[in-house]
């Protein structure tokens, strides 16, 4: 189970870089302010996710300490 959610972790963490450089390439650009706040809103909510999976597999591993 903790290799299902370093693998989410990792996907996760990707597609937030890519709502990241997608929202800068739009606010660079002046592109709708609308989807600038929509991918931002996005980012912050992928991150909650990211940050959990983390937590979690932490959590399943034992924090890194030895057995």
């Amino acid at each position: 189970m903790s290799t299902v959610t370093y693998i989410l972790a990792i996907i996760v963490m990707g597609i937030v870089a890519i709502v990241l450089i997608r929202g800068l390439f739009n606010m660079m650009k002046g592109g709708n302010p609308n989807l600038s706040n929509k991918l931002m809103q996005l980012r912050v909510l992928l991150q909650a996710i990211a940050v959990l999976l983390i937590m979690l597999t932490l959590w399943l591993t034992g924090g890194g300490r030895p057995s």
